[in-house]
């Protein structure tokens, strides 16, 4: 299926969320989090995004995985990844709880698109803390795609995916693609050989992945914000309406779309030294704010031309 029919598939059976100029999100994907190996790329930024997350849980803010959270072609275990990363877990736990928190998949961690995986694995985890059983996401809804709807004008939707849809290998293949990264591409890589499959690393597949997104939001004229090839894009108001929130595992840093009260920003979190020379996590604006309503008024003149 083609990536243009494969989207528009999944943004009609999207589960819908409004929203309204009071509300915040942080949408964040690609933490790809493994098992503490060397190949766990996850675990050189896990502080980072600690810091980061509990920033937004004390603002208020609803956080939004966009897919990839989990490194599931890699590993086999989901339980030994939530133990690793138990620190991480219990604090999109406290998300879940308030009633904070949506999970998209992404191809990497498809097989949360099984209600029975997703019950079997999320509903409760032993928390090295307290020493005891604890809830994680019980009942969790593990989505493809989501929607934001602005309660004021319902015109003004935000279409929120991953983005591998229609792709050979991560989509329709991806059970080939996981096979050939378990055992294959996850050995060459520690010989300097990139896996052809991943688009995060791979720059050919990052265009190629990007134009039929890009093309996707330009013919349906619709907001539309990715993942899937770790590369951050904030377009300017009048050109076409995609966005990339970039990735959990660039080399020094995590990036983040954040959406409040009305305006979307492109940000970083990294880690900077003072001049005593201590060290602290420090959040940069790299793009924005702007007005979500500009984006949709110019898109609304070029429905019109």
């Amino acid at each position: 299926m083609s990536t243009h029919k494969s989207l528009s598939n999944v943004y009609k059976k999207s589960k819908v969320i409004p929203y309204n100029n009071d509300s915040k999100f942080v949408i964040m994907s690609d933490c790809h989090r493994g098992v503490g190996n060397s190949g766990d790329n996850f675990l050189k930024n896990q502080h980072l995004f600690f810091a980061a997350l509990n920033d937004y849980y004390e603002k208020g803010f609803i956080y939004i995985e966009l897919g990839d959270g989990d490194e599931l072609w890699e590993n086999r275990c989901m339980d030994k990844i939530i133990e690793i990363h138990s620190n991480s877990f219990w604090l999109m736990s406290k998300f879940y709880d308030s009633n904070r928190m949506y999970m998209i998949y992404g191809n990497h961690d498809k097989q949360k698109k099984d209600k029975k995986f997703v019950e079997n694995t999320f509903n409760e985890y032993y928390c090295e803390t307290r020493k005891k059983i604890c809830p994680l996401f019980p009942k969790i809804e593990v989505h493809e795609g989501l929607i934001l709807e602005n309660q004021d004008n319902k015109d003004h939707r935000i279409f929120l995916v991953h983005g591998h849809q229609g792709d050979l290998i991560n989509d329709g293949l991806y059970k080939l693609g996981k096979f050939l990264v378990r055992y294959i591409w996850r050995t060459a890589e520690i010989w300097g050989v990139n896996d052809p499959t991943a688009a995060g690393k791979n720059y050919k597949k990052k265009n190629r992945v990007e134009r039929k997104l890009i093309k996707w939001a330009k013919e349906e004229n619709k907001m539309l914000i990715a993942g899937h090839t770790h590369r951050p894009t904030f377009p300017s108001v009048g050109e076409t309406m995609y966005f990339n929130d970039g990735s959990c595992v660039h080399p020094r840093c995590i990036t983040a779309i954040e959406i409040e009260k009305g305006y979307i920003s492109l940000v970083k979190w990294s880690v900077m030294t003072r001049s005593d020379r201590t060290m602290y996590v420090e959040r940069e604006l790299l793009e924005g704010p702007v007005k979500l309503e500009d984006y949709f008024e110019s898109s609304k003149i070029r429905e019109e031309v």
